[in-house]
């Protein structure tokens, strides 16, 4: 059975760092982001693990219409961070555990902490 891609409302992409200097390089890509697409939406900084993140990380919210030019950029202007991008379809355990894509090395998930849509 096929699914829909018109399903997928938007994307989020989380962008994970580790050490001061991680910190540091995820704070210039986020400004370039900022900067290079004032449209999309960042999300708060998270200094600490929350939810299903294994790691610290901030959120890049951003629509359909913006997955051909912000994933190409975040690929080639990731400097070395791993970041999870994965569309939000109202499955967030799918989205995170099936329909997820990463950019760099996989980082582990708790996916237990998610809610499967019924």
């Amino acid at each position: 059975m096929t699914k829909d891609p018109g399903r997928i409302e938007a994307y989020h992409a989380h962008v994970y760092f580790q050490s001061a200097q991680s910190r540091a390089t995820a704070a210039r890509l986020r400004e370039q982001v900022a900067e290079s697409f004032p449209d999309v939406r960042l999300g708060n900084w998270h200094d600490a693990p929350v939810g299903p993140h294994t790691q610290p990380m901030y959120q890049i919210l951003f629509p359909v219409s913006r997955f051909s030019t912000l994933m190409p950029w975040l690929m080639l202007n990731r400097a070395g961070l791993s970041i999870l991008v994965h569309p939000e379809t109202g499955d967030d355990y799918t989205d995170h555990a099936e329909h997820a894509l990463w950019l760099g090395s996989p980082l582990a998930l708790r996916l237990e902490t998610l809610r499967r849509a019924s």
